[in-house]
């Protein structure tokens, strides 16, 4: 763990004139703060802070940034607030580790509606100051680097989480470096025998071919002298995720994959970048097709850079990337070069992208009426491609994702201008609007007066500002139709309960589905989105039409004998709507089994004793036990949360038992009665996409077939204990 003295030594490297005393107050207050608590590995809670604020500062950032990872959990986990920190380290450090415990209640893994509209907050966050989100990423990273003290459940949520939204994140941002770690550390807990094989036939390329790196770095650094160029090589293996995401999109083995090496050549001025390629061009054969110059067409997050791919020693591929140092820079911290300081100054880097600016772009145009669902598409798409350069007639450049076609293009000179579009021309000849475009192709867009946006092109645009920009279109051509529609579908639903279907009603209601007002909610009533019965359960639950008829439990079965009784086999619980069969039992009708029960192996000596049933088709009443073996978060309320969560889907709890009970979570055998397959599945699923939730499953018991005297026909067997 850094002592205070450590982490002042490590600011001041870049910082001379940092707050010292500022540091160590904040320092002195984390620790009193989280004193007492401890780490799932056993060390000091403080110790996690600490590492945060040294990858920030191995970033050079400023002292703001420095105190807000020292304080970014004393708000959520111990008895600071808002206004103590406030008062002892300023509001702008207030609202940095605020926005970062409001970042951290965010669970960005959950059901795909809620993690929609969390995306956006997170995003809504950022836009306020994005060192929010620097210190979060920092804080994930050392959370994946010490991720084995988790439990495995917990290790697979964080892994899959970081490899979704936090390493894209990064790689947007710029932070290439941190991206690259992220992924590669939840590599290693989802696919840790890939990522173990990878580094094994690593190990043996190197056996085999020697130190390629070093021999390629030697050779550029002769070549580059010989030219009077003055430039730093580095060269490396690039990182086993890496590896083997490029051997899943090309669909090759690990012998077949040529470009696993990368070098970087850093030079002193853009002249000299474009100077070593030609000197690399020269010494190496440059591969068609690989070559990108980010230099004279810079991302839109700053990163500047040439990238070529050539064919080195022995016809092997390697990556070559070329840039500056001001350029390498940015490209290692990305947008957080903003905040970076140098000898004590703001470090002033002219390729340095205003966060504001950034931010701005990657979110461009996104309505604050817009669906989340939408927002989470849209920003997802901006996140994950990699950029096209195309231009306009008239040399404009237009950015587009990896995929876009002339729609695309359409849409981001003007939403007019998509909206019109009837074809196109790409380098002066007529295309498809299908067609997919490729770096430095000129494209014309030809609009009628009169075309509106057509459904199929939701399939054939990239961007999320195209396909939002589409549904919008299209729902607001048909929304006067729609409402017309949805408000004669309300009057019949409420009518069928003897209520009426007011506005205020109708406003109720809306705000209950969430939707903006009525005019939302009947619009989606009359396109089908949302039906009649849904708006009355949103009101009046209790005065739903009733189902229809109920079978009877006791004869909820076919292919029994007239007076033959039967009992619901203990050990696979079978539910309606499961393939089933029967086994007579001595003295007691017939045993009920799932037709995979394992517990059936044990009578295949007997077929006479076996009987072809099924389950009467129609509405069975929610009278069939089910074990559900569930593992839940050992916090305030959750256990409450989930039973209220199974009631209000209609299913009975009747018997619970807590089988394990450990610091940070409880095992429980839940017994809940269903009426149905489909039923018992909306309860499991349901549970699976709740974030307290670690897992949950159908808990069977072969050894108690319940025939024979073999375990009981009613209840299974519970844990001594």
């Amino acid at each position: 763990m850094f002592s205070v003295d450590e982490l002042i030594s490590l600011v001041r490297t870049y910082n001379p004139r940092t707050d010292e005393d500022l540091i160590r107050r904040a320092y002195a207050f984390g620790k009193e703060m989280h004193e007492g608590q401890f780490r799932h590995s056993g060390e000091p809670y403080f110790s996690h802070p600490i590492a945060v604020a040294a990858i920030l500062a191995e970033q050079q950032l400023g002292d703001a940034t420095i105190v807000t990872a020292l304080l970014h959990d004393t708000i959520e986990d111990t008895k600071a607030s808002y206004p103590i920190v406030a008062k002892r380290f300023g509001t702008e450090v207030a609202d940095l580790v605020d926005g970062v415990t409001k970042l951290t209640n965010l669970q960005l893994s959950s059901t795909e509606t809620k993690q929609a509209e969390n995306f956006r907050k997170l995003f809504m966050a950022m836009s306020k100051d994005l060192r929010v989100i620097l210190v979060k990423l920092a804080d994930r990273l050392h959370n994946m680097r010490t991720i084995k003290s988790m439990r495995h459940e917990k290790q697979v949520q964080k892994a899959r989480e970081t490899m979704d939204i936090y390493a894209p994140l990064a790689g947007r941002m710029g932070m290439q470096w941190m991206r690259e770690e992220l992924e590669d550390l939840a590599f290693r807990v989802l696919n840790p025998d890939a990522r173990t094989s990878i580094i094994r036939r690593f190990i043996t390329l190197q056996r085999e071919t020697g130190d390629v790196i070093h021999r390629i770095t030697g050779d550029m650094r002769s070549e580059l002298k010989a030219a009077s160029i003055k430039a730093e090589v580095f060269g490396r293996a690039k990182k086993p995720y890496s590896i083997w995401r490029k051997m899943q999109e090309k669909d090759v083995g690990f012998s077949r994959l040529s470009d696993i090496y990368g070098f970087r050549v850093i030079t002193s001025s853009e002249a000299d970048c474009y100077g070593a390629l030609g000197v690399i061009h020269q010494r190496w054969r440059a591969v068609p097709g690989r070559f990108k110059d980010y230099i004279s067409q810079p991302k839109s997050n700053g990163y500047r850079s040439i990238h070529t791919t050539v064919s080195g020693r022995n016809g092997r591929r390697v990556e070559v990337q070329i840039r500056t140092r001001q350029m390498h820079d940015v490209a290692e911290t990305g947008v957080a070069a903003h905040w970076s300081y140098r000898d004590g100054v703001r470090n002033e880097n002219p390729f340095a992208v205003d966060p504001a600016e950034w931010l701005a772009k990657l979110t461009e145009r996104f309505e604050d009426d817009e669906d989340h669902e939408d927002f989470l598409e849209a920003v997802k798409l901006e996140m994950y491609s990699d950029q096209r350069f195309c231009f306009t007639p008239k040399g404009e450049v237009i950015k587009l994702p990896r995929g876009a076609t002339p729609i695309d293009f359409a849409y981001a000179i003007h939403t007019r201008i998509g909206h019109a579009c009837v074809g196109a021309k790409v380098d002066g000849m007529r295309v498809p609007l299908w067609t997919q475009l490729k770096n430095g192709q000129s494209v014309e867009i030809i609009t009628a007066d009169g075309q509106t946006p057509q459904a199929t092109w939701l399939d054939i645009v990239a961007t999320g500002r195209a396909k939002s920009a589409i549904r919008r279109a299209l729902r607001e051509e048909d929304r006067e139709r729609f409402i017309r529609l949805g408000r004669e579908l309300a009057r019949v639903a409420f009518e069928h309960v003897g209520k009426k279907a007011t506005d205020k009603a109708l406003d109720t209601a809306a705000r209950h589905l969430r939707l903006q007002d009525r005019g939302d909610l009947l619009a989606r009533m009359g396109s089908a989105e949302i039906t009649g019965r849904q708006v009355v359960d949103a009101l009046y639950p209790d005065l739903s039409p009733p189902r229809r008829d109920e079978i009877d439990s006791r004869r909820a079965v076919i292919g029994l004998s007239a007076g033959q009784s039967f009992d619901r086999a203990p050990c696979c619980q079978p539910v309606p709507g499961e393939r089933i069969v029967g086994i007579t039992a001595r003295g007691r009708g017939v045993i009920v089994h799932a037709i995979d029960c394992e517990s059936l192996v044990s009578f295949d000596d007997s077929p006479d004793r076996w009987l072809d049933l099924t389950w009467h088709s129609g509405q069975h009443a929610a009278v069939h036990n089910v074990s559900l073996n569930i593992t839940i978060a050992n916090d305030a309320g959750v256990l409450g949360h989930i039973c209220t969560l199974i009631g209000e889907l209609k299913a009975n709890i009747s018997d619970l038992y807590f089988v394990d009970r450990k610091p940070d979570f409880y095992r429980l055998l839940i017994d809940v009665d269903v009426s149905d397959a489909e039923h018992l599945h909306r309860v499991l699923t349901a549970l699976e996409a709740e974030s307290d939730v670690a897992s949950v499953e159908r808990s069977r018991d072969p050894s108690r077939s319940g025939v024979d005297g073999h375990g009981s026909a009613s209840q299974p067997a519970r844990p001594n204990g």
